[in-house]
């Protein structure tokens, strides 16, 4: 799909940066509600990430591993969702929180990427539930969906959702890249603009880059990308230098 025709199907809220797990810091863990009002609060596009528990639920978590955000060892996929919810805290206290919840709190005010995430080859389960999910979504317009595992996205081609590729530039998933041309977009590693190859095909193509920490990277990426998913740095910085490109 090219460019223009992609950008046409998504919010243009999705243009002025993307909050990576929610607008975090050290007072709101990331994936959680708080990150989320908080990049609600600013008007701000949010990226999540969902796994599909034991139940077949969907709960907002980055790892599997529940270990790095709550302190405590597990496998999301090995618990339901009602078993997470009693025994597990984000580091800021707060539940984790199902998918369900999250659109419960944006209400579609501010439009949302969501990551599917695969584990042990569960990618059609996740999609199918996925699917199920968003049947909430009012304006299509205001979800996009990504994964770094192709075959969670091709179930969702029909769906009227925008799909990007997520590609990871480190040696050993960047062979995903070569799946480009069956989604509607790509999200890259922003290590990868690097490469004049992938300069060109951002120009016609609608991109996304993750993960953004500093301004150094956000101007060197203006030339060839449409929005930015960044994270713990100013994020009117961000906003506004894309709304100038």
């Amino acid at each position: 799909m090219k460019k223009q025709e992609a950008i046409s199907r998504i919010n243009p809220l999705f243009l002025e940066g993307i909050c990576h797990r929610g607008l975090h810091n050290e007072e709101f863990t990331e994936n959680g509600l708080k990150a989320f009002k908080n990049a609600l609060d600013h008007h701000m596009a949010i990226e999540l990430d969902v796994h599909l528990t034991k139940d077949n639920q969907l709960v907002v978590f980055h790892d599997s591993d529940l270990k790095r955000c709550t302190n405590k060892e597990g496998i999301i996929e090995d618990f339901t969702l009602a078993e997470i919810k009693e025994n597990y805290r984000l580091l800021d206290g707060e539940e984790i929180p199902s998918l369900q919840e999250v659109f419960s709190l944006i209400q579609e005010q501010v439009p949302i990427v969501v990551e599917l995430k695969v584990w042990k080859k569960n990618y059609k389960p996740l999609a199918q539930r996925v699917l199920e999910e968003l049947k909430v979504i009012k304006d299509k317009k205001n979800i996009m969906l990504i994964s770094f595992d192709p075959r969670a996205l091709f179930p969702l081609k029909n769906s009227g959702f925008i799909r990007q590729l997520l590609v990871a530039h480190d040696g050993k998933h960047e062979y995903v890249y070569f799946f480009r041309h069956f989604f509607e977009g790509v999200d890259l590693e922003y290590t990868f603009l690097s490469m004049k190859k992938v300069q060109r095909y951002c120009k016609k193509h609608f991109t996304n880059i993750w993960t953004v920490e500093n301004a150094k990277v956000v101007d060197a990426s203006l030339p060839y990308v449409d929005t930015i998913t960044f994270q713990l740095m100013d994020h009117d910085y961000v906003r506004n230098r894309l709304k100038s490109k």
